[in-house]
């Protein structure tokens, strides 16, 4: 498949689709990942127990404030257990769903094809690497052409042979600054996106003028604005005198945390606060003040087990449960809604 049998269209695990066929998409989740390259082990003997424990409901409340010391919580691995998580976005109306895993943090085709199939969700695969903590150990001899002939083969004839096809590049993992090997990253990432259209979807580093430093990377080596997605945002600015200038770019703005509120999380190793759901609906609702809502994107990025139905969790389903009800309290149009998980998604997966 060439540039021009892309172009219009969106590329699912299960092949391309049209964009009026997407319908209500959460644009970062997981639902098959591996995140060990966040683990650490605890220094302290007593704690070094909470590693090795089974996730239960005993020790489920410590997760948000330890999951750096928690394996089996970062592991999303079992197939049966996602389809059955990820149903409740389908049942509660959602479409489809981007699985944001890419290169080194336990992205499966054949896994999330299956899960396509068992669910009837349009599912929208990763590419390109994630954090430098995820790299292969030769990362530093890899070269931005390899890098991109990678991307683009995962976009054009599937992932490892599997035949299997990405439908974004990213989310590509970013630190603050930018080192060495992530701009190398990004610039393949960019290239990719020349050579085929498809989008991008960025994981910002832990400061609030990470956002625009990588957009303005993106931007400088010929990114297409309309094709970009930054991540995350939710989790990194608290001052929204920020983000007109990144509006004013032109790049999806997505607000991808919803459903995590425990003030533990994010404290011990994030240099911002994680917000409440009602404050990401500020945040939302001063993005629509500000003329930018054909630019808003929405998820949780669900990630973790702690996070899922059967542990307590808000899950894959929060945002139709219970923030699109709590939007339209808070002033947001069924109109603007329906933009925000329908139209939005639809354009920024699109291939240009």
């Amino acid at each position: 498949m060439n540039k021009k049998e892309f172009k219009g269209k969106i590329n699912t695990v299960l092949g391309p689709i049209l964009p009026k066929n997407l319908g209500a998409t959460l644009t970062h989740e997981h639902l098959l990942t591996s995140l060990d390259c966040y683990f650490q082990t605890p220094d302290e003997a007593s704690q070094r127990l909470l590693a090795s424990e089974k996730l239960s409901f005993n020790n489920i409340g410590k997760m948000p404030g330890k999951w750096l010391h928690h394996s089996e919580s970062m592991n999303l691995s079992d197939i049966s257990n996602a389809i059955e998580e990820v149903m409740d976005w389908k049942l509660e109306g959602g479409g489809a769903v981007v699985d944001a895993t890419s290169i080194g943090i336990g992205r499966d085709p054949i896994g999330l094809a299956k899960i396509a199939r068992a669910t009837g969700l349009n599912i929208i695969m990763g590419s390109g690497y994630y954090l430098p903590s995820s790299y292969a150990v030769n990362m530093d001899c890899v070269t931005q052409e390899d890098i991109k002939n990678e991307i683009v083969n995962d976009l054009i004839a599937g992932v490892d042979g599997t035949g299997v096809k990405s439908g974004i590049i990213g989310e590509i993992g970013c630190e603050y600054p930018l080192t060495k090997n992530i701009k190398k990253v990004l610039y393949a990432a960019v290239e990719a996106q020349k050579s085929t259209g498809a989008p991008i979807l960025i994981h910002p580093g832990h400061s609030p003028h990470a956002p625009i430093e990588i957009v303005e990377f993106l931007l400088t080596n010929g990114a297409y604005s309309n094709n970009i997605i930054i991540g995350h945002l939710d989790a990194r600015i608290v001052d929204y005198s920020i983000l007109p200038e990144l509006g004013n770019t032109g790049v999806f703005l997505e607000l991808d945390t919803f459903g995590i509120e425990d003030t533990e999380f994010g404290g011990s190793h994030m240099a911002s606060d994680i917000p409440s759901d009602y404050q990401r609906i500020e945040m939302v609702q001063f993005l629509i003040d500000n003329g930018y809502e054909d630019q808003i994107l929405i998820a949780h990025d669900v990630c973790d087990q702690w996070r899922y139905k059967r542990f307590g969790g808000k899950n894959y389903g929060h945002i139709l449960n219970s923030i699109v009800p709590r939007m339209r309290l808070h002033g947001i149009s069924m109109q603007q809604v329906k933009k925000i998980i329908y139209d939005n998604p639809a354009h920024s997966l699109t291939f240009k």
